[in-house]
């Protein structure tokens, strides 16, 4: 969807949410001449924060292009700001669920109709102790298959600085610096025409990953490690399944 198309419902949640995030954040967006200006693309972003789908939404949107979240159901269900969502073209993901194939369908009809579907591949915050990227579900590299679009890596830094969840802490402050980084589009092509089976989209689901975590190393100027995978603790499949 371009923004030249925006409805009220749209225009009112910029109107909401971009000047308080002019406020509270220092602003380091690079890469933006990766994101296409037009055509249907799936861009898949780590998730370090409660605070950076409102910092990445706000890149994309200055990138020129409207963000549709692929996003919990539970967040879809919070009074008036739920309803906010579905008016703004979000998707909600109810996973485990036979609803979940209505999310991908959603999607992938996004994605067709010249949108920018926005993904967190780990499908929840990460739980690395230092943010790195998690090993990812595989709903991107479905995505992938059913459109053919290209799969773009954002990479979010700093929004820990907003709220931090592994010590839940909260900060006022204005001016807490961020960087949103766009590298170039993944290489799947090894996959074109590929079939949807386990195999294949586990093997996606780690290049799309490894994509991902190789740029955060390269933002924070480190050595990545390797992709990191949460202990099976009762705990963690909870969360897993929330």
């Amino acid at each position: 969807m371009a923004r030249r198309k925006l409805g009220f419902w749209s225009r009112f949640a910029v109107a909401l949410v971009k000047p308080p995030m002019l406020v509270m954040t220092k602003r380091d967006w690079r890469g933006m001449e990766n994101i296409p200006a037009e055509g249907g693309i799936i861009l898949v972003v780590n998730h370090t924060s409660h605070a950076d789908p409102f910092v990445v939404a706000h890149y994309i949107y200055d990138s020129g292009r409207w963000p549709q979240f692929l996003g919990k159901i539970g967040v879809f269900r919070i009074p008036i700001a739920g309803k906010i969502l579905y008016w703004c073209h979000q998707i909600p993901v109810e996973r485990g669920t036979i609803d979940a194939v209505k999310a991908l369908n959603a999607a992938v009809e996004a994605v067709r109709g010249g949108g920018a579907a926005v993904i967190y591949p780990e499908g929840t915050i990460t739980r690395e102790p230092d943010l790195w990227p998690m090993r990812g579900k595989t709903g991107a590299a479905r995505l992938r298959l059913l459109t053919g679009a290209p799969v773009i890596p954002i990479v979010a830094e700093g929004c820990e600085n907003l709220f931090d969840p592994r010590t839940k802490k909260v900060s006022l402050k204005p001016r807490r610096p961020v960087t949103v980084v766009t590298g170039k589009p993944l290489d799947l092509s090894r996959w074109d025409g590929a079939e949807a089976n386990a195999a294949t989209l586990h093997e996606m689901t780690e290049a799309i990953m490894l994509g991902l975590r190789d740029l955060v190393a390269e933002v924070r100027q480190e050595t990545p490690p390797p992709l990191w995978t949460p202990s099976a603790q009762p705990n963690d499949e909870k969360a897993e399944q929330a």
